[in-house]
């Protein structure tokens, strides 16, 4: 991963500070959050809660709204403490800190009843540093992979490294079959890779591209549609393939890799040559 600045971290909050970002089980992973080490301070005491969205200056969560919470909330005039946790360094201890906010307002979760409640939060004082980098990282990967769409990244060793794909060489799901195939280039978009079989028994099938990620260690199933082919000189078995995803299940964690190798390669053009 690049290096985050503090001009970078101006930069998030200026551009993204309002931008509500919700936890969804995908973000949860590609932030590494750790929902069971979330909870609400008040007065001392704790209260296990569920982040449902956070921007840099406030954030939405669930709690279970007991009269004994409510009473300590109104003893604290809503003052209150939300506290993160990430795990962003695997092989690390998790980062945890709290933001100091204050209760907005709050419904009820279930209209049929019960006493789990959305509380609205808005921080009193600019949040650390941690969540700014986390969410306007997050944030620029999504833009990224709108403007960048069709921008391909040769597959290379060195690209595979900075990327962080353990290979080139990888499993791709046709029609719920899987074979074996080679990566040759990738961009939020879609991706080709090398394939043995006939064109007219691939083409317009629906495929799931199967990359192995370093770190943390898992595997990022990317679903989409093969919608052309270039011959490989020489051979009449094999084929280049294009493959187009999805572009609403393409995962964030995917979008953040491609959107950090990005940022590098613009550092390293910015960089001037003697």
């Amino acid at each position: 991963m690049s290096i985050i600045t503090s001009q970078q971290i101006h930069h998030y909050y200026d551009t993204y500070a309002n931008i509500e970002v919700t936890f969804t089980k995908e973000v949860i992973q590609a932030t590494q959050l750790i929902s069971k080490n979330v909870f609400l301070k008040c007065l001392g005491f704790q209260y296990p809660c569920i982040l449902y969205s956070s921007s840099m200056v406030g954030a939405k969560i669930i709690l279970n709204s007991s009269p004994s919470f409510q009473e300590t909330l109104r003893k604290a005039n809503n003052i209150v403490y939300l506290r993160y946790c990430f795990q962003k360094n695997p092989k690390g201890d998790p980062l945890t800190f709290f933001v100091p906010a204050k209760v907005a307002g709050s419904s009820p979760y279930d209209k049929n009843g019960g006493n789990l409640y959305f509380y609205s939060l808005t921080f009193t004082q600019k949040p650390a540093d941690t969540l700014i980098e986390i969410l306007g990282t997050l944030l620029d990967a999504t833009l990224a992979s709108q403007k960048r769409r069709d921008e391909r990244i040769l597959i290379t060793a060195e690209t595979l490294r900075k990327l962080g794909i353990s290979s080139k060489e990888l499993a791709i799901l046709i029609q719920g079959v899987p074979r074996k195939g080679i990566l040759r280039d990738l961009s939020f978009g879609g991706a080709k890779v090398i394939l043995l079989g006939l064109a007219k028994f691939i083409l317009n099938k629906e495929a799931v591209l199967r990359l192995e990620i370093e770190e943390p260690r898992q595997v990022l199933e990317i679903p989409g549609t093969i919608i052309r082919h270039e011959p490989v000189e020489g051979r009449r078995d094999i084929s280049a393939f294009a493959i187009k995803f999805h572009e609403d299940k393409v995962p964030m964690t995917y979008k953040l890799l491609l959107s950090d190798y990005l940022k590098q390669q613009d550092k390293r053009k910015e960089i001037p040559t003697l």
